[in-house]
């Protein structure tokens, strides 16, 4: 036992002596959980040390926080990830402009599609993210069907035709063409064979999401039994008209073991929504997430993508022939600010949800949080009339972004 804890001490002393030897990179900043003036020490990638400037420096005007963490994004500036041209130099298109706006990490999010899309996607994605240049931003991708619910307002603007119950043969090899970097996946736990597929799942190392379902608190409760611990964008995906008792909303918000994912871009929630379904789960157990299509950051108007017809507005995008909203047109960094003005939480507990949560429930344990050891992945910002505009972002150390 000595022996390995010498040589645990040794590796361990090499390690931090190889770290040192590193350049050194220093930040300043307002550190986002209590204002602080800080400056933040980087050697090799990783926090090295974290001191107060107190009253000796000039105190910067820039808060600092770590990188935000987007579970749930379609596409971005055009680039369609479920889209039929897709290719490997889009995702670095892509990943570039998600650092504009404050997001260090993501996971890709492929939807209902036909099989064969689904195979050569995931396929071109795990080919793009061996490019060291935007390796460390993404850990995994997120597939958001095609086991869902086919009813209408519950299945949003998935395409039925896609639809169909849990295939765990058919998933094992749409994770092979993924390169087994499929991380999270998102169903209906009511649909038929469901609950071993949860198992399954889980038992792979996949995080099991419930979403565009309408389960009953039964069918919850044993999805959540199996090993489901989130709920996609809770309140979305869902029916305009539900009974106001009986419905998929309430066994979520009471079950404690779920943490929903929510849009808090002011039109797929209203404030009254936010307020209460942040009251219920609190800071600890709500995620952030932007749901973003490929058109956020265009020009608004109509578009065709794929065989839908979309219509994106200053705000959200929808399917302007049912009249039903087709995903968001902004970032997650919006969403913070959001979360602030709705609900009066602090810009602290706002970049937890958006960026600790996250990274907790996907067992990223080197980001999402400012602290020596971690990665790091910072963010410097103001913050006007709610709104955080970025100035810098900083991936594993490496400044990728700057006004």
């Amino acid at each position: 036992m000595l022996k390995i804890l010498s040589l645990f001490l040794i590796l361990l002393n090499l390690h931090m002596s190889d770290i040192y030897a590193q350049e050194v990179t220093v930040v300043r900043g307002l550190l986002y959980s209590d204002e602080r003036a800080v400056e933040i020490e980087i050697r090799g990638g990783i926090i090295s040390r974290i001191s107060d400037l107190g009253n000796e420096h000039e105190i910067p005007n820039l808060y600092i926080a770590p990188g935000l963490i987007d579970l749930q994004i379609n596409g971005y500036v055009g680039i369609d990830f479920s889209g039929p041209d897709l290719n490997e130099k889009d995702l670095i298109k892509a990943t570039q402009a998600l650092w504009e706006v404050g997001v260090t990490t993501y996971y890709p999010t492929l939807i209902t599609s036909e099989l064969q899309r689904l195979h050569d996607n995931f396929a071109i994605m795990a080919r793009a993210i061996e490019a060291p240049e935007i390796r460390s931003s993404i850990p995994g991708f997120h597939l958001e069907g095609p086991y869902i619910s086919p009813l209408p307002g519950f299945r949003g603007a998935h395409l039925e035709k896609y639809i169909r119950a849990p295939d765990w043969e058919e998933f094992e090899q749409i994770q092979q063409s993924a390169n087994h970097h499929i991380k999270i996946l998102t169903l209906a736990p009511e649909r038929k064979g469901a609950i071993p597929f949860i198992k399954n799942c889980v038992l792979s190392g996949v995080l099991v999401s419930i979403g565009h379902h309408n389960a009953n608190p039964s069918e919850i409760q044993a999805a959540v039994d199996a090993g489901v611990r989130m709920s996609t964008h809770l309140g979305n995906g869902c029916a305009n008209e539900i009974h106001r008792h009986n419905n998929p909303l309430w066994p979520q918000l009471s079950q404690d073991l779920l943490s929903p994912t929510i849009i808090a871009d002011g039109y797929h929630l209203t404030k009254e929504e936010l307020r209460t379904f942040f009251k219920v789960k609190g800071v600890e157990k709500t995620i952030l997430v932007s749901d973003a299509l490929d058109l956020a950051g265009l020009e608004e108007g109509e578009y065709i993508r794929g065989e839908r017809k979309l219509l994106l507005t200053p705000h959200v995008v929808k399917l302007p022939e049912q009249d039903v909203l087709a995903g968001a047109a902004s970032p997650i960094s919006k969403c913070v600010g959001n979360m602030i003005r709705f609900t009066q939480c602090s810009l602290g507990e706002a970049i937890q949800m958006a960026s600790t949560n996250p990274a907790r429930m996907l067992s990223l344990h080197d980001r999402g949080e400012i602290q020596v050891g971690k990665r790091a992945d910072l963010i410097l910002f103001q913050m006007r009339d709610h709104e955080m505009d970025i100035r810098s972002t900083y991936v594993a150390g490496e400044l990728v972004y700057t006004q």
